[in-house]
């Protein structure tokens, strides 16, 4: 839930065939919460007056923040021995490692961006925490390019299919 509260002065002008209104002013005070991208998105709103832009962004950015919260609750309860919510339900990041390799994680970074316009995307990225012998073993980078090989798995398959696939390929032979 994000609560804010609107402050907005309008400048009505009316000439022989139409009346126009502009805002001159706005102020959107937001309670303090956990999503840190909504704060340099309201002050582009308020420097540009734009509402529309204000409450289309938002009814966005809350749609894919309970799509993020939905899809990894579901592969917490999947994969329980090997999906980890550090944060709980409504994380930014779902971390998965495989009991049978300790010390081996992989943490999806799932953060909800608002560019310039006010165009809601997701941006999901991966990091790897391994042991340090994995590192000196791993010949081909495969670890080094994990991250990319993530984003080009993304762009194939979509959101729900790369993480499905990200979390069978390190939980093989495991019963999930």
């Amino acid at each position: 839930m994000i609560t804010f509260q609107l402050e907005f002065q309008i400048l009505e002008i009316q000439n022989k065939e139409s009346l126009s209104s502009v805002i001159t002013d706005l102020n959107i005070i937001m309670e303090p919460t956990e999503y840190s991208e909504l704060s340099e998105f309201v002050s582009r709103a308020e420097d540009r007056r734009d509402l529309l832009m204000f409450f289309r962004s938002l009814h966005f950015f809350v749609e894919w923040c309970e799509y993020r919260k939905c899809t990894f609750e579901h592969f917490k309860e999947k994969y329980s021995e090997a999906v980890r919510l550090p944060e709980g339900a409504a994380s930014s990041c779902m971390v998965v490692q495989s009991p049978r390799q300790p010390g081996f994680e992989l943490v999806i970074v799932w953060r909800i961006q608002i560019d310039e316009e006010g165009k809601v995307l997701p941006k999901l990225d991966l990091l790897t925490k391994v042991p340090q012998q994995a590192l000196e073993l791993d010949k081909n980078r495969v670890l080094e390019t994990a991250p990319l090989g993530f984003r080009a798995l993304l762009g194939v398959l979509g959101i729900e299919a790369a993480l499905e696939s990200l979390i069978t390929s390190l939980c093989v032979g495991e019963n999930h």
